[in-house]
């Protein structure tokens, strides 16, 4: 029974449903804090809900992943690493953007939001935590959902700071920090993928 290949379609059956699951929350609270980050007008938000879309994309192209080759799931998780890195990039322009011709953010909004997302982010993290010494894709998705509970513990901090201080400021230093925390798990993903690739794993050695 071993070689029938039951486990390993539990185990692909066990990784679609909480890549499902994920993808999911995440194109919601996309919607949601975009537009919120939008009326609310601040950079952390906006940052934030980018951030969600970049792990939809991410948990999207695990989703294709699974059942795969090795190979296959290398090179979905270097791409999700490369397009997480294209989202950071814009997250900056929009701060820089902001910086220059100004902006007014509520800082209510803001925290009663990051709040929000942080319980939607803290259950998606709960959900991947048992696949986070996992495949590839996987790995992936363990860093992104975690990242994201980082920056919202940001976001909510920002909108406090901007309330106590009445400055636009901490919220784009928050959203600044924001793009920081999603280019450097790109940067982890990408060099994850690459060495998976490359055959240099640890983890594919000795089995």
């Amino acid at each position: 029974m071993s070689d029938c290949g039951c486990q390993v379609e539990i185990k692909n059956r066990e990784q679609s449903r909480v890549l499902w699951t994920l993808l999911a929350i995440n194109g919601v609270m996309f919607l949601v804090e975009l537009t919120v980050g939008w009326l609310a007008q601040s950079t952390g938000l906006i940052a934030d809900s980018l951030d969600m879309l970049a792990d939809a994309t991410v948990y999207g192209i695990g989703l294709y992943a699974v059942g795969r080759s090795a190979a296959h799931k290398a090179r979905a998780a270097l791409f999700s690493g490369w397009a997480q890195g294209l989202l950071g990039l814009l997250i900056l322009a929009d701060i820089l953007r902001r910086a220059i011709f100004g902006s007014e953010p509520v800082s209510g909004l803001m925290m009663g939001m990051g709040l929000v997302a942080l319980a939607a982010n803290t259950w998606c993290l709960l959900l991947i935590q048992k696949h986070r010494e996992g495949e590839v894709h996987m790995r992936a998705s363990w860093i992104f959902s975690k990242n994201d509970v980082i920056a919202n513990l940001g976001v909510i901090l920002g909108g406090l700071l901007v309330w106590l201080t009445g400055s636009r400021w901490p919220d784009l230093v928050i959203g600044t920090l924001i793009a920081g925390v999603v280019l450097r798990g790109a940067w982890h993903i990408v060099t994850d993928a690459r060495t998976e690739i490359s055959g240099e794993s640890p983890s594919c050695c000795g089995r």
